[in-house]
């Protein structure tokens, strides 16, 4: 018993040692970049009243911690530079090495924020190969949503210095607007990767920003409902798996759970053809959901067997499972990422050959998304894949209910994603976002703007730089004026730009039709490089803005609108006249404009309008006209503008 009574007695005292024990954020770890010239917050947790201490760069700094165990040490101002060693002295020591002090940048908002540069090695492959700048750092932060409370830390999470192997994790946009300031300004910069793909602005605004928007805080005040949540979750995934398990059932393709069509002398008699890339809505088939089994010869030269090689089949909608010669060479399970599957160097043989693709659809329309690339690559030489297909219906399905995307209610992600962030300086943000939004743009100014100010109230910095991108053009585009809720949001973050100290990147000409995440984030970065040298490093004069109206005129049968930021002038990019106008006197019927640069300003009009009340420019999902920039490059921002009353 006493032997007992001894073990309990050292337990507990190892139990209050580890409590009383130092600890500090995630952020504030090996290889951090802390903001310079700015005094800092070095916070963490010890035992109740404990006394802490900070040694750095010769000198020593004194904290004690509060009832609840929270300290502060404030650290005076720092010159860029490093590395340093911080050593944090309670009743146990914690040090912190290779410390830099430089710019700290959070970088936020949706999937083309996140966007890692991985996905984009074919691209950049110079540029990874090159990645080399160890003062180039990004903290990941894992995805978490908390709709009940603000969270103090991260679960997990470090500093990384950028090399080839790890600048495939950082958010592709941050790593070239990183870059970009480095080689102007020659210090550590610091990024924060904290976005999340899908993520609406409301899911990044705080409770009491909320307030604001009766929907979005009594949708987040529903959800902080545990049961609820369980409910939703189970009810979701029982939907999709019966949906999945029925389908693997019904398909012909598809035996004991095991594919039998892969194969490659599956009898192809009744198989029709359809050419890829394609959807098959628009063939026999129709616009059913299920899954549908594909097939193609080719024709593999002797010097390519024995080689590995990689197939790339562009992007499917939804999911796919892909075989040559009935070996299974990959899968990915939803419509965006780009399919790229290594195939071994014994799959190939000399002759011909057959790859099998099993395409599962579950909502919309299902098939191959055009104007991406079909083909297998094998070294520097490749087969075209595009062209005629054999097609064959596994099994049609009715719809799948969409699951509902909990991690996207309004406040989680601010409470797990940026409250931790809050006593961490920073120089500023860049944000690209607005696509989850758009289906309803309407408030998004408003809810956009109000989410800007509640972040500068609560990091308690001042009017710090924000910093974002505009909706590039996406989707098809329209030969006559339409209606546009992507041109709608795109309005909406111009008109944000009535806010103090915020810039705004415009990339509705390096945009793709058919991707929602267009794979050059290199000018993206750079566009937003350009709005920090402005705003955040004093380069006042410099043309970092697209150019955008200043004041405008509707005088008789014509519109005289005066552009800023127009830099060395305006000019037509594409061709020799301007397009993408478009004019009303309704505000409902649109129809084309001609347009004339006069100086830094331009002329509008339409002989068969007359007393026009409304023009818009670029006002389209995919203004792939728009043809009117800066003589630097820069696209006009596209705008609505409307008679005064």
């Amino acid at each position: 018993m006493k032997y007992l009574l001894l073990v309990f007695s050292v337990f507990l005292v190892f139990q209050a040692n580890m409590r009383a024990q130092i600890k500090l954020p995630r952020l504030i770890s090996n290889g951090v970049v802390l903001q310079r010239n700015e005094e800092l917050k070095i916070w963490g947790w010890a035992a109740a009243n404990e006394n802490v201490q900070l040694k750095f760069n010769s000198k020593v700094y004194f904290a004690k911690a509060d009832n609840t165990g929270n300290w502060v040490i404030i650290l005076p101002k720092q010159k860029a530079g490093g590395p340093y060693e911080m050593v944090f002295e309670a009743s146990n020591s914690v040090t912190v090495s290779d410390v830099l002090f430089g710019d700290v940048w959070v970088c936020s908002g949706q999937s083309n924020m996140e966007l890692p540069m991985e996905r984009l090695k074919e691209k950049y492959g110079e540029e990874i190969k090159n990645a080399t700048n160890s003062k180039i750092r990004q903290f990941l932060v894992a995805d978490k949503y908390n709709l009940k409370k603000e969270e103090t830390d991260f679960d997990s999470g470090s500093w990384v210095s950028c090399s080839p192997k790890n600048v495939l994790d950082f958010s592709a946009v941050a790593y070239f607007f990183a870059t970009a300031i480095y080689a102007k300004e020659g210090v550590p910069i610091g990024l924060v990767n904290t976005a999340l793909g899908g993520s609406p602005v409301e899911s990044w605004m705080s409770k009491k920003a909320l307030k604001s928007f009766p929907e979005a805080y009594q949708e987040a005040e529903k959800f902080k409902n545990d049961a609820l949540i369980e409910e939703i979750t189970k009810s979701d995934q029982k939907r999709s798996d019966d949906w999945y398990a029925e389908l693997n059932s019904k398909d012909k393709g598809f035996t004991n759970g095991k594919p039998v069509w892969n194969q490659s002398n599956t009898d192809l008699s009744d198989w029709k053809e359809m050419t890829i890339p394609g959807y098959w809505a628009n063939e026999s088939l129709g616009n059913i959901n299920g899954v549908v089994w594909f097939k193609k010869e080719f024709t593999v030269p002797n010097s390519f067997v024995g080689k590995s090689a990689k197939l790339v089949l562009g992007r499917i909608v939804d999911q796919d499972f892909a075989y040559i010669n009935g070996d299974y060479v990959g899968t990915t399970g939803y419509q965006y990422p780009p399919r790229k599957y290594e195939i071994g160097s014994s799959v190939l043989k000399e002759g011909k050959n057959t790859i099998t693709v099993r395409v599962i659809n579950n909502s919309g329309q299902g098939g191959f998304v055009l104007d991406k690339p079909y083909c297998l690559v094998v070294g520097n030489d490749s087969i075209d894949l595009k062209g005629n297909w054999k097609y064959q219906l596994g099994t049609e399905m009715k719809p799948l209910i969409g699951s509902t995307f909990i991690r996207w209610k309004p406040e989680g992600l601010y409470n797990a994603m940026i409250a931790p962030l809050l006593n961490f300086k920073i120089k500023g943000v860049i944000w690209y976002q607005g696509e989850s939004n758009a289906g309803n743009p309407y408030n998004y100014k408003e809810a956009f703007s109000t989410m800007i100010t509640d972040w500068r109230t609560n990091w308690k910095q001042g009017d710090f730089p924000f910093l974002f991108v505009q909706l590039a053009n996406f989707m098809e585009s329209n030969s006559n004026p339409v209606e546009s809720n992507w041109a709608r949001l795109r309005q909406a973050q111009y008109e944000t730009l009535a806010i103090p100290n915020t810039g705004m990147a415009v990339i509705t000409d390096i945009g793709e039709w058919n991707d929602i995440h267009p794979l050059n984030k290199e000018d993206v970065g750079k566009r937003l490089a350009l709005q920090a040298r402005k705003f955040a490093y004093g380069e006042t004069k410099l043309v970092a803005s697209s150019p955008s109206p200043n004041t405008f005129k509707f005088e008789n049968d014509q519109v005289i609108i005066d552009f800023k930021d127009v830099g060395k002038g305006l000019v037509v990019k594409k061709g020799t006249d301007l397009k993408s106008f478009a004019i009303s006197n309704d505000g409902i019927n649109f129809v084309w404009a001609k347009a004339e640069i006069i100086g830094n300003q331009v002329k509008v009009w339409n002989p068969e309008i007359k007393s026009p009340t409304i023009v818009r420019y670029a006002w389209a999902d995919n203004p792939a006209d728009a043809n009117l920039f800066s003589k630097e490059g820069l696209p006009a921002t596209p705008f609505e503008i409307k008679k005064k009353n």
